[in-house]
């Protein structure tokens, strides 16, 4: 039996406490706000619940797992999941517009051939089928597997397979997302659904390497779902979890140092001054802060940095309180695509997006947990957009969302406005993307190992980065590391 502090109560932290708890050690999870979750949080007043991280989850069977491993309790005895469907409805600047079903190939090529045109369908159908192939490529090393050492490999290869072009008699292999939508889907609508897919994440279709074209495939063959009475339930019931398996935890204590003995970790000390002994200590931090925790690198010349999404692109969120009951025929997730995306990419690495719209996300779950009564609706509006965005950035967000609520601007009771830096402190105002093969490396993340013997990274900040479901794998992998040793694989 080992202790091990844990800093951080993000998802990817709690996974991991969980999985160690059950191995036998003892663990203690430092958190240095008041509460657990890292970016799932809630929002409350007035009777109205708002999620104010992620709305939605992919690949459920992460949590599954976790719950599976960790007890006889499983997942759906703690929450209740339910698959949305459609899986999202898109308004395109040209106002045409399709609702997509949830996990329904088929299905999704029906829908796109009738709202956009003969052959749209078929065109998205062919690179869901290529977008297989390089999520098949590479879910093993960078899903289920610690960071190879020669993580070069996965650097300089694309695994997005290369297109025959028939009519001209040779191969054609996209190197971006962006030459995807140009040379396969050739079509302005079918590219902005893909580039909607990068955007979400932070990432520049234009640079984000080819292979993001697993970030739609995963949606489609695992489908989308929301977990009843908001995301934040998830959070709860994970929490919940390493409760019950002794999992200590310390709400508003501040780690300020990782303290080392003879080369290995020691322990952790408190802003108090506090020193806690540990054999193993498991970070949930952004980079920069565990440097700082350290005071010295931690990785290996040679090793990969987290320069995939730029720090200075940040989720803004405006949370709206609304009279009058929520539309039964309402989808609960709505993307209003930028009217210019050109000009919206650039707007990403500009300190002063002046007038820009971004593609707005309208999140408006139907679910009487989130509203006072039926006669009101709570509706999350959300972007990606720079760090320090135009001043009128809530209104434009506003203004797109009543493209798709009828009436909305008389239906405001009140809202909130939330930033970057309110979602999660200490992430630089970046959002963590998921590893990605190919782009030189840029797009991965660092190992859960360090050089430093008894720290471990975990979490969306590192291998195999941001989500929902990444930040479970990443515990799972930590965990791994931890009980079976350096010759841990991953999950078989």
């Amino acid at each position: 039996m080992g202790r091990i502090a844990v800093i951080g109560a993000g998802m990817g932290a709690m996974a991991a406490a969980a999985r160690l708890a059950v191995a036998g050690h003892r663990v203690t999870v430092y958190e240095r706000s008041e509460t657990y979750g890292g970016a799932v949080r809630r929002f409350e007043r007035d009777g109205f619940g708002f999620d104010t991280g992620p709305g939605l989850l992919t690949l459920p069977a992460v949590y599954r797992d976790l719950f599976l491993k960790t007890g006889k309790e499983p997942l759906e005895d703690r929450v209740e999941l339910v698959q949305v469907d459609p899986s999202s409805r898109h308004v395109f600047a040209d106002g045409t517009e399709v609702s997509l079903p949830n996990a329904s190939r088929a299905g999704v090529v029906a829908a796109l051939d009738e709202a956009l045109g003969a052959g749209t369908g078929q065109r998205w159908g062919d690179f869901l089928v290529r977008a297989r192939e390089a999520w098949d490529r590479t879910r093993r090393p960078l899903l289920e597997e610690p960071l190879w050492p020669n993580w070069q490999v996965l650097a300089e290869r694309e695994p997005y397979p290369a297109l025959v072009h028939k009519k001209l008699l040779r191969t054609r292999r996209a190197s971006t997302l962006a030459e995807i939508g140009a040379w396969e889907l050739r079509d302005e609508r079918l590219a902005a659904l893909l580039d909607a897919h990068a955007l979400a994440y932070g990432l520049d279709p234009r640079t984000a390497p080819a292979s993001a074209a697993v970030l739609p495939y995963m949606e489609h063959a695992f489908g989308t779902w929301y977990v009843r009475g908001g995301v934040r339930e998830l959070a709860r019931a994970v929490y919940e979890r390493c409760v019950q398996r002794r999992v200590e935890f310390a709400f508003d204590a501040e780690i300020v140092r990782i303290v080392e003995k003879d080369g290995r970790v020691a322990g952790v000390e408190l802003a108090d001054g506090t020193v806690e002994d540990a054999d193993f200590t498991v970070a949930g931090v952004h980079p920069e802060t565990l440097r700082g925790l350290t005071g010295h690198p931690l990785d290996a010349e040679g090793d990969v940095r987290p320069e995939g999404a730029p720090a200075r692109v940040g989720h803004h969120t405006v949370l709206l309180a609304l009279r009058g009951a929520r539309d039964g025929r309402a989808a609960h997730r709505t993307v209003v695509h930028a009217p210019d995306r050109g000009a919206e990419l650039d707007a990403l690495g500009s300190a002063s997006p002046e007038g820009v719209t971004p593609t707005v996300t309208v999140l408006r779950p139907d679910d009487p947990a989130l509203r006072p009564d039926g006669e009101h609706e709570s509706v999350v509006v959300s972007a990606v957009l720079p760090a320090q965005p135009h001043p009128a950035w809530a209104d434009l967000l506003v203004e797109a969302a009543a493209t798709v609520i009828p009436g909305l601007r008389e239906r405001v009771l009140w809202r909130e406005v939330g930033t970057p830096d309110d979602r999660a402190a200490g992430t630089g105002g970046g959002i963590a993307a998921p590893s990605l093969a190919a782009g030189q490396g840029r797009f991965l993340h660092p190992a859960n190992t360090t050089r430093l013997p008894g720290l471990y990274r975990v979490g969306g900040w590192s291998h195999p980065g941001g989500g929902l479901a990444h930040a479970g794998m990443s515990g799972a992998l930590v965990a791994g590391l931890i009980v079976e040793g350096p010759e841990f694989r991953g999950s078989q």
